[in-house]
C-alpha cells in the first residue's frame, strides 16, 4: 500500500501516472510511465530498463536489467503535465545499487559526511537561454527586441519573456520550490532563476525537476529553452554557480567563523575544504564543465557586454566574481560548473575534492582580491594562480591523472564518464565546421 501521504496526494491531483525517473551519465532525465497503482511496485523493485540503451550506465546488451527504484521523499505533482507525478529513482542491478548510477556515486559520497554528523548544502543558480526555431529550423532569441548590448537586469527584456517565467515558477512554486528572484542576465535571451538552497540530494533532484519543468513548457510555447554552456560566442555562458555550506546535527554552519582573520566569516574547516577544490579543480572541471562547448565558456578576458563570469583561474577571493571560488561571508561560492552538467556527479565531486583538503588539512593559501580578468597571463602566473584546462580534453587528462576521483567516486564511473566524454571529443575534434570551410576553402 502507498503511504498515507503520498495516497492523498494521488487522489487529490487526480494522478494517474508517475514518471519513474533516473539520470544518465550527462545528468539527462530518463523515464518511463509507471500507472499509480503500480507506484509502490517501482519503489520497492524498481522499473525495468534496457541499461545499454542510456548513456553511461556501463552495461552490454547481454547483461541484467537496470532498475530505477524510487525515492519516496521525492514523490511530486508534475505541474505542466496534469495527471502525472515524478519520483526520483536510484539504479539497483542484480538488487545492489549500480556504482554506475550517479545518483547512488552522490550518496555515497553524502554518507561519509553523515558518519561526522555533517549535512551538505548547497544553493544552485541555473542559467538558461530562451529560443524559438525560424522557417529553416535555425535557433534565434526568442524575443527579437533583446538586442541591448548590456542587457544584464533589463526590465523589457525581463518582461516580454513573461509568460514563460510565470509558467516555471508556478509549476516550481506548486511543489514547494522557494523561487525569490528571477532575472534577465548578461546576455540577450539569458534568464537566472534562484530559488532557496537544500541538503546536496535534494538540490540535484531539484535542478534535474527544473531542466525537466523548463524544456517542457518552452516546447508548449513553440520556445526552446536551452542549458547550453555557451550558446553564443560572443556573449556570456549558461552557468550554474554551487554555493556550499556544511552543517552539525543541530543545523549550525560549520564553514562560519567571525574570528577570521581574513573577514570572511570563514572556519578552518573552510579553509581546508576550499583548499581540496583548487587542488583538485583541473579534475573537477571534467565535471562541472562536462562538454566541448562549455570551455568556450571558460576563457581568459571579456564579452561583447564587457563582463563575463566564468572563471579561468585556481584561486579563491572575497568576494570575487573572477575567482574559481567566491566567498559570500561564511559559505563557499564555487563558479566552475555550468548548466549544462550532471548535478549528482559535480556534488559527488566537491565532495571528494573538498573532503581530501580537509582530511590533509591543506591551507588554499591568501585570498586574492583583484580583478583578475585585467591581469595578463605573465601577471597571473607571477601570482603563482593556476589556469583552468582550457578544453574538454585538458580536464580529461587531468580527471584521469587524478586518483582521488577514483578512490572516493569508484573506478567504473570515474572511467565510464572518461570513456563516453573522449568519444565526444573525438568526435567534435573531427568534426568540419562551418567556420573551417568559410576560411580554408578557397585560402590556399
Amino acid at each position: 500500500m502507498m503511504p498515507a501521504e503520498i495516497e492523498r496526494i494521488v487522489r487529490q491531483n487526480d494522478i494517474k501516472y508517475v514518471l519513474a525517473q533516473f539520470v544518465d551519465i550527462h545528468g539527462v532525465a530518463k523515464t518511463k510511465s509507471v500507472p499509480a497503482n503500480c507506484l509502490m511496485d517501482v519503489v520497492e523493485k524498481g522499473a525495468g530498463f534496457a541499461g545499454f540503451a542510456v548513456w553511461g550506465l556501463g552495461m552490454e546488451p547481454h547483461g541484467p536489467d537496470f532498475m530505477a527504484r524510487g525515492d519516496l521523499d521525492t514523490f511530486s505533482v508534475v505541474p505542466w503535465q496534469p495527471g502525472y507525478a515524478r519520483i526520483a529513482c536510484d539504479g539497483y542491478v542484480n538488487d545492489a545499487p549500480h556504482p554506475y548510477c550517479s545518483r547512488v556515486v552522490l550518496k555515497q559520497q553524502l554518507a561519509r559526511l553523515a558518519e561526522k554528523g555533517w549535512t551538505l548544502n548547497t544553493g544552485v543558480e541555473p542559467e538558461f537561454s530562451l529560443f524559438t526555431r525560424d522557417a529553416q529550423g535555425a535557433l534565434k532569441p526568442v524575443d527579437e527586441s533583446d538586442v541591448l548590448d548590456k542587457p544584464c537586469y533589463d526590465y523589457k527584456g525581463l518582461s516580454r519573456s513573461r509568460e514563460f517565467l510565470e509558467r516555471l515558477v508556478d509549476a516550481l512554486q506548486k511543489v514547494d520550490f522557494d523561487v525569490y528572484q528571477i532575472d534577465h542576465e548578461d546576455a540577450n535571451g539569458q534568464f537566472e532563476i534562484n530559488y532557496t538552497y537544500s541538503d546536496a540530494l535534494t538540490s540535484a533532484d531539484r535542478f534535474t525537476f527544473v531542466r525537466m519543468a523548463a524544456g517542457e513548457i518552452a516546447n508548449d510555447l513553440d520556445m526552446v529553452c536551452s542549458f547550453m554552456p555557451k550558446p553564443s560566442s560572443d556573449r556570456t555562458g549558461n552557468g550554474m554557480h554551487f554555493h556550499l555550506s556544511i552543517t552539525d546535527k543541530d543545523g549550525q554552519n560549520l564553514f562560519h567563523d567571525a574570528d577570521d582573520r581574513h573577514g570572511m566569516g570563514l572556519s578552518k574547516l573552510a579553509y581546508h575544504f576550499t583548499a581540496g577544490l583548487l587542488a583538485h579543480a583541473p579534475a573537477l572541471c571534467a565535471f562541472a564543465a562536462p562538454t566541448v562547448n562549455s570551455y568556450k565558456r571558460l576563457v581568459v578576458g571579456g564579452n561583447a557586454s564587457g563582463a563575463t563570469w566564468a572563471p579561468a583561474y585556481v584561486c579563491y577571493g572575497d568576494n570575487n566574481r573572477s575567482a574559481m571560488v567566491r566567498i559570500p561571508y561564511g559559505r563557499l561560492e564555487f563558479r566552475l560548473p555550468d548548466s549544462g552538467c550532471n548535478p549528482y556527479l559535480v556534488t559527488a565531486a566537491l565532495i571528494a575534492a573538498g573532503m581530501d583538503g580537509v582530511e590533509r588539512e591543506l591551507d588554499p593559501g591568501e585570498p586574492m582580491n583583484v580583478n583578475l580578468y585585467s591581469l595578463s597571463l605573465d601577471e597571473i602566473r607571477d601570482k603563482g594562480v593556476g589556469i583552468l584546462p582550457q578544453n574538454l580534453n585538458e580536464a580529461l587528462d587531468a580527471l584521469e591523472a587524478d586518483t582521488v576521483f577514483t578512490e572516493a567516486l569508484g573506478s567504473e564511473i570515474v572511467s565510464e564518464f572518461i570513456k563516453v566524454k573522449r568519444a565526444e571529443w573525438v568526435e567534435y575534434s573531427r568534426h568540419v565546421s562551418d567556420w573551417e570551410v568559410s576560411h580554408y576553402a578557397e585560402f590556399f
